[in-house]
């Protein structure tokens, strides 16, 4: 027969469980929507400004596009990687899937030939990567609950520091983009160098715009603001995405608490009534044995 002590030492914790899985569900669906509204509404502008910074590229010629050290492409030997993790577990399975990309990635780059470095922000690829042996040329960790410019001003330097003094010839994102409150989606693009659109819109581009003092001096202060603001997107849609896998996982295990209580109640009742049966019997025939 079932201890009843232990099973009511079971059901006080799941409880206890229940409460912490609970409040969490319930600050995390509170953060989500505000970080929802802000990524929604920076998609708009960072479209706008990427397509704009391509077709804007497209309009220079190969020999303008090589003085430029951001636009460079040579042959690539080492690939860097900027893997977007979070610093906190319990949010199902969106810090897995992301490693899961990258590590498929590093092995693709190390299958044809080339060196993978990454650049791990957040804990979780940081930690991943250290046990795994991967060269982790930057780490950018205690991330802040809503991401800076500040932060994002940080990555992209380092990410352009490493492209222009050739420790790597090509830099890649492994990010996430959010979809909806149920789902978000693993992505790899290309970061680094600048690739231009295609030829016939760059030609309409530079029929239409003339630049002052020049068009390489134009980008050449535009486009470290044009990288800060695509890494700035990119945490964004990854802490709205890690707070919506937060949300979704809480609900799950708060729901899975409170099934569990129930089981582990009825197990609770048919032990005690099992136990009172027990003992009445024992009473009777007690009694019987003394007539």
């Amino acid at each position: 027969m079932p201890n009843l002590k232990s099973i009511k030492v079971r059901i006080k914790s799941v409880k206890s469980t229940q409460k912490i899985t609970q409040a969490m569900k319930l600050v995390a669906a509170s953060k989500v929507r505000r970080a929802q509204a802000r990524v929604l509404s920076a998609r708009p502008y960072t479209d706008k400004i990427s397509a704009f910074i391509k077709r804007t590229v497209g309009a220079m010629s190969l020999l303008e596009r090589q003085e430029i050290p951001l636009m460079v492409q040579r042959e690539v030997k080492s690939v860097g990687i900027i893997v977007i993790s979070s610093d906190r577990g319990l949010c199902g399975s969106y810090n897995t899937n992301i490693l899961k990309t990258a590590t498929k990635r590093i092995l693709e780059l190390k299958k044809d030939g080339f060196e993978p470095k990454l650049i791990a922000v957040g804990n979780k690829a940081n930690n991943f990567f250290k046990r795994t042996k991967t060269e982790i040329i930057e780490t950018f960790t205690q991330l802040s609950a809503v991401p800076s410019i500040e932060m994002a001003n940080l990555i992209a330097n380092s990410a352009e520091k490493v492209f222009i003094n050739k420790s790597v010839d090509k830099i890649e994102i492994v990010g996430t983009d959010f979809i909806s409150m149920l789902r978000n989606q693993v992505y790899i693009k290309t970061f680094l160098p600048i690739i231009p659109e295609e030829k016939e819109e760059s030609n309409k581009l530079q029929s239409e715009v003339l630049f002052e003092p020049s068009l390489n001096d134009v980008l050449g202060s535009l486009l470290p603001l044009y990288l800060s603001n695509i890494i700035f997107h990119a945490l964004l849609e990854a802490s709205t995405s890690e707070l919506a896998s937060r949300m979704n996982a809480m609900s799950s295990a708060t729901k899975n608490a409170k099934e569990l209580i129930d089981r582990l109640t009825i197990v609770y009742n048919k032990a005690r009534q099992a136990a009172i049966t027990q003992e009445l019997t024992e009473i009777v025939g007690g009694v019987e044995a003394l007539k």
